[in-house]
Parts: structure tokens; C-alpha cells; sequence
């Protein structure tokens, strides 16, 4: 983990020079003080040296000035370094959070998520600053101020060096707690952020069943956690902090009054014992900044283990050998397919099936059947088992030899969910093909029955459409996507569900566009309502998992199973059942 945390210096290493170098002017200049005050004491002062003594005192402000240029170019670039180290773990985490499979997503909450983008990152800037400065500063200044404390008087210099090993020790004895508090609390956080997101993303269905104090109850539970962890992270933090203050403030004394003894024995010079007084934290004030620099190496520490834990989750790979689908005929056929979840029951179990080029299946049946789960399959974004999984192909190839971007490409699914991005009418049209012209963006929205929406509006395409389309009605949520996939222009369409939730008019409306969406093109149909897909080519009645009918609409109410059944139970108060 460590060499990758410092793999993020590297495009900075000119700049972290610099800072360091910097720092190391900073402990050097920090050494003049009390050798200054030490000269002043023993020399200028007692034999009159009136004129040295106001160029040291000169000399010591120039040095000071300097000191201030150079904390500033500590502070600010230093925080640079680490705000833009920052930046690039947080492109690599998102470009990586692009890659993972469907699974980690089902497996982890977007809330939680988000945290680890944010507020974990941003303990893992300070880190990334704070931490080779105070390291080089601090261990600079000790390293300088024992040796001139050693050089004033070597047995009062040892009773202060003794307070060092008490010091780790009540580090180490304290480090566990912190560690463990300071992880519990980051924990809490995650679970505030994804309670936040649930809530105000659901926050229309919350009003509608005013459900307000339920959420608010349910915040306050995470809300609790945190203020209880912080409590035992603080709890550490004070024992830690109260603990090693008590242990300088001990030493101190004992300076104070061994000092005070040598110098009564003559021992040592005024001059001398003042220094040593002073130049005592010097030394103390270093060992101390690195005790309480754990408390930082925690937090950052934490935050960049779990930015590590998603870093190191296995991102959709294509295998190897995997070629580019070209020339897509549209051929699909499921072989024995079997899936499961995880470790679950199998939700496939030997699927068969074939759909010839330009050929419509729709799948019908219960929920949880199934149906979905094979539109899942068909893009590969759940990865069928290698052994008694069974094989998906495209044109005759297997799916899995195929690149995952090359098959994704010419696949075009409408589900009943429709996903908006904030933006633009145009721009979420556009992500079915961002170099789109255009007059190809308006010949796509033609095509899906949306246009005419589109030109009553005062921005006409350029209209911002809110979070997730909120100003838009669900048929015209529904007729972007539809638009989205004519400009993506597929070989192979997924139709899952996606005229189930919207009223009779708007389902006219949009099956129209759908009939114009399914013209030469291979097409898979999840529908509940099955006046949708009475003119399909094949239907297949999927139960349990397993195909149980199949044929066409007239075939299968002749059959008189479960399909006439589905038909019967919609229609019962019509006269449809042919």
C-alpha cells in the first residue's frame, strides 16, 4: 500500500523537492533562536557588546522574514502537491468505479460510495502534505536541537532524551484505539451520505406517503452512530493527546529542577540554563508534532485503505484473445444457459433459445422469473460461470470472446427505468452517440415522437431537463431514451419493460416509436402487458427459470397453457382472447 501512495508523488517530485528543501531551511533557521540567545547571555551582554548585539538581533529578523517566505512556499505549495495527488486518486477511482461489474454496484451503496470519492480522499490530501513535512521538519529539529542540548550540558540533555521511549509508549498503547475509533467513525460517515442520497433522491415518494419522520428516524440512526463513534474516536484522541502533554509537562519540570540544582552547584552557567530552558522545547515541541501527527496518519491511512479496497476490486476484463464485433448480422442464441446471483439458486436453468437476424422474441411471464436476468446476460454485464454455464452467441461467436465495448456498442436497450442525466434534452440524446450532428439528434427525436415536445419548449434542445429528467413527464423520460437509441442505431435492441408504467395514450404514443425503433433489427421484448407484443415473432413464457412455452401469440392461446392463462387474466373484461 505504501508504494502505492507514493507512486502519486512521482508527477510532483520536482515541486516536493522544492517543498522539502524548504522545509529543511525552516528547522535549520529554527536553530538560531537559542543559539543567538545563548551568545546573547555568555558573551554580548556581559562584556557590552552593544553594537553585536543589534546585528544579531537583525540578522535574527532577516532570518525570521526568510522563515515566513518559506512557510508560505510550504503551505501552498505543499497543499498543492496534495490537492492535486488528491485529484488524480480520485480520476483513477472513478474511471476504475467505470469499470466494475454490475455486482459491486448491487453489493454497495452509491452514498457509501461517494464518501470514499469525497471526504476519504480529502484525509489522504492532508496526509499527502502534511506528512513528508512534518517527517523532515520535525526530524530535522530534533536531530539539531539534541545535538546543541548535548553540547550545553550531556546529563540534563539525557533526562529530556528519556522522555522520548515513554512517549512511544504511550503512542503505541493509544494508536489501536485511535485506529480502530477513527475507522468506526468513517464507517458512520459512509452510512449518513448513503442515507442523504437515498432520501433526497426518493424524496417525491417520501411526500407522497409523507413518510418524512420515517426518513428522518432513519437518518437519525445513522446520525447517532456517528456521533457515537466520533465519541470513541475523540475519546482516543483526548487520552492521547492529555497523556503525552502530561509526559512533557513532567520532563519539564524535571529540567527545570535539575537545571536549577546545576546551577546552584555551578555546574553550569545562567547563560546556559536559560538557553537549555528555552531551547528544551526545540527539542519537545518536534517529538510532540509527531506524536500528534499520528492522529492525521490515521485519518489518512484509513481513507487510503479504502480507496485501495475499490481500487483493488476486479474491473470487467475482456478475455484474452477477445476480438471486435463487426458487421453485425444479430444472430443470438442461448445455449444452456444456466446463472445464478453470487451464491444463490440458479435464477436460469438451461435456457435455450434462437432468434434469427431482424427476428422479435418477446419473454412473458411471472416476475422474478427470470426475463430480466437474460437481458443482463445478452450485453454481459453479469458474467455467465465458465464451467456448466452454459454460452450466449452473437452471430455465431460467444459473447465472452467478444470486447466488451464492441458488443455494448451494438446492443441498444430501452428498460422501463428510464435514466436521465443532469443536462440538456440534446445532451442526453447525444450520449446514444456523442459526435452526433445536430441534424442527426433531430432525425432521432423525429423518429421517437419527441420533436414536436421539443420545439413547443423556449430553449427547444438546449433545455435543462433537472436531476434525473424531474421536469419531464414519464412518457417524454421514455421518448429521450428512445431517441438515444435510434442515434446509437444498434444491430440488437432490449425492450425490458418499457412501456409498463405509463398510461394508455402515452403507450400509443411511444409503441409507435418502438414499432419504428424494431425495423430491421434483432429484438428482445420483456412485457408484462401483452396486447404489446401480440405481433411478435415468438413468444417465451419464462417461469422459474426456465422456458416452459414458446411459439407465437395465435400458437400459444391455442395451446391453452399458462401464456393463455397471462391473456385471459389481462383481458377478461374484453374481448380479445382469440
Amino acid at each position: 500500500m505504501l508504494k502505492r501512495f507514493l507512486s502519486y508523488y512521482k508527477p510532483h517530485k520536482k515541486m516536493l523537492i522544492l517543498d522539502m528543501g524548504a522545509s529543511l531551511l525552516i528547522s535549520v533557521i529554527g536553530m538560531v533562536y537559542p543559539i543567538v540567545t545563548n551568545k546573547m547571555l555568555n558573551e554580548y551582554i556581559p562584556e557590552k557588546m552593544y553594537s553585536t548585539i543589534v546585528i544579531a538581533g537583525i540578522v535574527v529578523l532577516a532570518l525570521y522574514a526568510l522563515r515566513m517566505g518559506l512557510r508560505y512556499f510550504v503551505d501552498y505549495y505543499g497543499h498543492i502537491i496534495g490537492v492535486k495527488m488528491q485529484s488524480q486518486m480520485r480520476k483513477d477511482l472513478f474511471r476504475h468505479l467505470q469499470k466494475l461489474p454490475f455486482k459491486f454496484y448491487d453489493n454497495n451503496e452509491t452514498g457509501k460510495i461517494m464518501t470514499r470519492i469525497t471526504s476519504d480522499l480529502f484525509e489522504v490530501c492532508e496526509l499527502a502534505h502534511h506528512g513528508p513535512e512534518n517527517l523532515l521538519i520535525s526530524s530535522v529539529m530534533i536531530i539539531l536541537s539534541f545535538s546543541y542540548l548535548l553540547s550545553i550540558d550531556w546529563i540534563l540533555t539525557l533526562i529530556i532524551f528519556l522522555c522520548v521511549p515513554v512517549l512511544v509508549v504511550v503512542t503505541f498503547y493509544c494508536r489501536r484505539a485511535m485506529k480502530q475509533a477513527f475507522d468506526d467513525r468513517r464507517k458512520s460517515n459512509a452510512i449518513i451520505n448513503a442515507s442523504v442520497e437515498s432520501s433526497i433522491t426518493g424524496i417525491r415518494v417520501t411526500k407522497a406517503y409523507t413518510n418524512s419522520e420515517k426518513e428522518v428516524e432513519k437518518f437519525t440512526v445513522g446520525d447517532d452512530s456517528f456521533v457515537n463513534s466520533s465519541g470513541r474516536a475523540y475519546s482516543a484522541m483526548a487520552r492521547f493527546h492529555s497523556s503525552t502533554t502530561f509526559v512533557t509537562d513532567v520532563f519539564n519540570v524535571f529540567i527545570l529542577i535539575a537545571g536549577g540544582l546545576f546551577l546552584y552547584s555551578g555546574r553550569i552557567s545562567f547563560g546556559d540554563y536559560s538557553t537549555f530552558i528555552v531551547s528544551v522545547n526545540l527539542f519537545l515541541g518536534p517529538v510532540n508534532t509527531l506524536i500528534g501527527f499520528m492522529e492525521q496518519f490515521q485519518n489518512g491511512t484509513s481513507g487510503f485503505r479504502r480507496f485501495v479496497e475499490v481500487m483493488e476490486e476486479e474491473p470487467e476484463e475482456d478475455r484474452q484473445g477477445a476480438k471486435e464485433l463487426e458487421d453485425v448480422k444479430g444472430e443470438i442464441e442461448f445455449r444452456n444457459v444456466t446463472y445464478a446471483y453470487g451464491d444463490n439458486a440458479d435464477v436460469l436453468k438451461n435456457v435455450n433459445m434462437h432468434l434469427p437476424k431482424g427476428r422479435k422474441l418477446a419473454l412473458v411471464g411471472p416476475s422474478g422469473g427470470g426475463k430480466t436476468t437474460i437481458c443482463h446476460l445478452l450485453p454481459n454485464f453479469y458474467k455467465l460461470r465458465d464451467e456448466g454455464g452454459g454460452a450466449i452467441l452473437i452471430d455465431g461467436t460467444d459473447i465472452r470472446d467478444i470486447t466488451l465495448e464492441s458488443l455494448r456498442r451494438n446492443i441498444g436497450i430501452v428498460q422501463q427505468d428510464v435514466f436521465l442525466f443532469v443536462g440538456s434534452i440534446k445532451d442526453n440524446i447525444l450520449y446514444g452517440r456523442p459526435d452526433a450532428t445536430d441534424e442527426e439528434v433531430i432525425e432521432a427525436a423525429k423518429k421517437a415522437n419527441i420533436h414536436d415536445y421539443v420545439m413547443t419548449l423556449p430553449n427547444g434542445y438546449d433545455t435543462e431537463i433537472g436531476e434525473r429528467g424531474v421536469r419531464l413527464s414519464g412518457g417524454q423520460k421514455q421518448r429521450l431514451s428512445i431517441a438515444r437509441v435510434f442515434l446509437k442505431d444498434p444491430a440488437i435492441l432490449i425492450l425490458d419493460e418499457a412501456t409498463s408504467a405509463l398510461d394508455n395514450t402515452t403507450e400509443v404514443l411511444i409503441q409507435e416509436a418502438l414499432d419504428e425503433l424494431c425495423k430491421g433489427r434483432t429484438t428482445l421484448v420483456v412485457a408484462h402487458r401483452l396486447s404489446t407484443i401480440r405481433n411478435a415473432d415468438e413468444i417465451a413464457v419464462v417461469i422459474d427459470g426456465e422456458i416452459k412455452e414458446r411459439g407465437t401469440h395465435e400458437e400459444l392461446i391455442e395451446l391453452g397453457g399458462t401464456y393463455k392463462d397471462l391473456y385471459a387474466l389481462q383481458f377478461r373484461d374484453n374481448d380479445f382472447i382469440e
